[in-house]
């Protein structure tokens, strides 16, 4: 899964020079939380969020009267809030690669390049979503975290097992758990079993421990 596949693709963007209040309406008017800002050329020269386009707009909550906060914020260019230092990441690049940046450099967004431009902005709710489709969050079945040793051929075990007895697996997923360096923890969500005969399949392979199983 690459950042192409989850991204919204030609984005809603304003310009440097539009008042904020212009582009407070445009983010409301279609309920988006982060807005590029191009050029006359369509360029990428900067980045509106929530928060910049608050902090442009925290004046309504002085003493002032409506008319005048009005006339400041009328103002006010998009080009003096906006975040100039954008951080951007490629259209061809996995998907995990947008969340360890996200995740690092603790943002919500990143507009995506490629082609010579801007293409498109991949958000946190995107990688939320694809989080719910990569677990199977919206698909019936039991759900079985099984703790493994960390080693070549653990995963296998565990699912020829399931499938030897008839299980299909929808979801495949695992992590590394903490302060257990030597496990790992397959997480699927399988069909055509019962609750109990996937019990006894995990009681059946040793070093294999269940940590939790439910029908979702």
């Amino acid at each position: 899964m690459l950042v192409k596949d989850l991204m919204t693709r030609d984005p809603i963007c304003g310009q440097p020079d539009m008042v904020v209040t212009q582009i407070q309406k445009l983010m409301n008017g279609h309920r988006i939380r982060h807005l590029p800002i191009v050029d006359e050329t369509g360029e990428l020269v900067g980045l509106v969020t929530q928060r910049s386009l608050l902090s442009a707009l925290r004046t309504e909550e002085s003493d002032l009267s409506q008319f005048e906060v009005s006339y400041i914020l009328a103002k006010i260019r998009t080009r003096h809030v906006m975040v100039q230092d954008v951080i951007t990441i490629n259209q061809d690049v996995p998907a995990e690669e947008a969340a360890r940046v996200m995740a690092d450099e603790r943002i919500g967004c990143l507009p995506v390049m490629g082609d010579g431009g801007l293409v498109g902005i991949i958000t946190d709710n995107d990688l939320f979503n694809a989080m719910l489709n990569l677990l199977g969050a919206r698909r019936s079945g039991i759900r079985l975290a099984v703790r493994q040793p960390d080693r070549t051929g653990e995963v296998a075990r565990l699912t020829n097992a399931i499938a030897e007895r008839g299980g299909y697996l929808s979801v495949c997923a695992g992590y590394f758990p903490k302060r257990e360096p030597d496990s790992w923890v397959s997480v699927v969500k399988v069909t055509n079993l019962s609750r109990d005969q996937l019990v006894d399949i995990i009681n059946s392979q040793e070093e294999m421990d269940i940590l939790d199983v439910r029908e979702v």
